[in-house]
């Protein structure tokens, strides 16, 4: 009898574990604001992929990954790109789920850390486009999430961690990576993509989600918040914003839902692929409370007992 009692206990204790980790998580202003800076910097060069400025990226998100113990998901963190001419990498990281069965199940977080480069001409002007907006914010919410699931180990289900090169030159990176995860044959529940998140919007919620009319992500998404984050942003539709990021790559090779969620809404910012887009035009208050938002609803989406999240 006292056995079962012991049991009882524990597991009543590691479920409220669980159900709190995310709770008790503060996402650090500093933190967040120290990842886009280094992201931005101008010895990046802009991030074009198969430039020296994008591998300077590439082992800063190395280094990252290493220092939070994330896991490689293959030999190294790098997934070298089957389909551009010069040499790029995605980086690709790792946390296993720790539940015997749903941890076969996956989950892909990710933004592209590739931006467009130099511009040349006139030597007297900035010329360096730093893409802090595009996509240096989505990234760096990739890597604050990294930071908690690092911490927490407690998603059920297993977790890919994918900072992508190659989106600025056709979404190069995610068609090759999941070519590749195709022909392993992984059980990809679904995949969330984190695109120009710098600068908040004036509407009732925070971000729009792509191909809102895809999947029940949206509901799923603001179910688990608790909150209305995300919303539908008419232009989104307009602009065919769903198939012109990473997420579109899965969502063809697997057809599950597969989408981006975004508060760049045409409205709000006046420097996209300008080198205005700089660390300085961030709003990192804004971005740390997005990222806050989103650490329990992923939790929640690792951790359901069934695929809540359905293509329509």
């Amino acid at each position: 009898m006292k056995n079962r009692f012991l049991l009882l206990a524990l597991l009543f204790l590691n479920f409220g574990m669980s159900q709190t980790q995310s709770a008790a998580y503060a996402v650090r202003q500093d933190n967040v604001a120290a990842n886009l800076r280094a992201l931005t910097s101008d010895e990046m060069e802009g991030r074009e992929a198969g430039t020296p400025g994008i591998e300077k990226a590439a082992v800063l998100l190395e280094n990252y990954f290493k220092q939070i113990n994330i896991q490689p998901y293959f030999k190294t963190y790098r997934d070298t790109l089957t389909t551009f001419a010069r040499p790029t990498c995605n980086i690709v990281g790792y946390i296993e789920g720790n539940d015997p069965v749903l941890k076969n199940q996956f989950i892909i977080l990710g933004g592209h850390y590739d931006h467009i480069g130099m511009t040349y001409g006139n030597a007297n002007t900035d010329r360096i486009n730093n893409g802090a907006n595009d996509d240096a914010s989505g990234v760096t919410a990739v890597l604050e999430i990294a930071r908690f699931f690092s911490q927490s180990k407690s998603n059920k289900r297993s977790l890919l961690f994918v900072c992508f090169s190659g989106e600025e030159k056709g979404l190069l990176g995610s068609k090759s990576l999941a070519k590749k995860l195709k022909a392993q044959k992984i059980d990809l529940y679904t995949m969330l993509n984190f695109e120009m998140i710098g600068v908040p919007m004036n509407r009732d919620y925070t971000a729009y989600i792509t191909g809102f009319d895809k999947s029940n992500m949206a509901a799923k998404i603001n179910e688990y918040a608790g909150t209305n984050v995300v919303g539908y942003l008419e232009a989104e539709k307009s602009y065919q914003l769903f198939s012109r990021s990473d997420n579109y790559s899965f969502y063809k090779e697997f057809h599950i839902p597969s989408q981006t969620v975004c508060t760049f809404d045409f409205e709000n910012y006046e420097f996209y692929h300008q080198p205005g887009d700089e660390f300085e035009e961030m709003d990192i208050p804004h971005m740390t409370s997005f990222i806050q938002t989103m650490i329990p609803v992923i939790e929640k989406m690792a951790n359901a007992s069934t695929k809540e999240i359905k293509i329509n």
